[in-house]
């Protein structure tokens, strides 16, 4: 692992570990410069990037996700038309219906991983980064990150667009099927969180995250 000039702060004597996604080989975490990457020093696998301008990336990518999310609960999803009879169908209507069927496991499911889970998401990293971004950083940020961090990986938009596409190639064989701005706001706001969430490596965040809050205690 090469050595380079640091881009981010941190606190003076502080260092953390990181392990190969691939190899489990331990690594002490060492800064690197704006734009590059730390490879194991075993496998040659990435195993941290300093990203550039990583904290408005950070902060754009969430801003939109979240008009995004706004329009999909707003806009129809999909609008079908079957021998003359017109129906719209919104996110937060679908969930509805799924549970007026029976479908009640269903439909909390949806309503948690493609709603719920991404709004929180995305409220978390903005509730880090936008201070962050000053250097400031507001109480209980630290656990703030945790629910971030453990929320990430159950956020599944892209299953739910995924699922939703294998379900259209059903249903324009009975009808007449039209896409609404909630279809083409889901497949924005999948891209959207990923880039929000790609946008800052964990290592960095919680750098900045330490020196924010032992500056903030500092002025306590």
């Amino acid at each position: 692992m090469s050595h380079h000039t640091h881009t981010w702060p941190r606190l003076p004597g502080v260092n953390h570990r990181v392990a190969c996604h691939f190899c489990d080989t331990l690594h002490d975490v060492l800064l690197v410069d704006e734009g590059l990457a730390a490879h194991c020093k075993q496998c040659q696998a990435v195993l941290y990037r300093n990203r550039p301008n990583s904290l408005h990336r950070a902060i754009a990518f969430g801003i939109t996700a979240l008009c995004l999310i706004t329009l999909v609960v707003i806009f129809p999803f999909i609008t079908m038309n079957a021998q003359g009879n017109m129906n719209s169908v919104t996110v937060p209507g679908a969930v509805v219906m799924l549970w007026k069927s029976g479908g009640a496991l269903i439909a909390c499911t949806v309503a948690i991983f493609v709603i719920v889970l991404p709004v929180t998401l995305i409220c978390s990293l903005l509730y880090l980064c936008i201070p962050l971004s000053h250097g400031k950083c507001l109480p209980g940020s630290a656990g703030i990150m945790r629910c971030f961090l453990s929320i990430q990986p159950w956020v599944m938009v892209e299953i739910f667009f995924l699922g939703t596409i294998v379900s259209l190639l059903k249903l324009i064989k009975l009808a007449d099927v039209e896409l609404g701005i909630g279809f083409w706001s889901v497949a924005g706001l999948m891209l959207c969180i990923a880039g929000a969430v790609g946008g800052i490596d964990k290592i960095e965040l919680w750098d900045r995250l330490e020196l924010a809050e032992s500056r903030r205690k500092g002025k306590a």
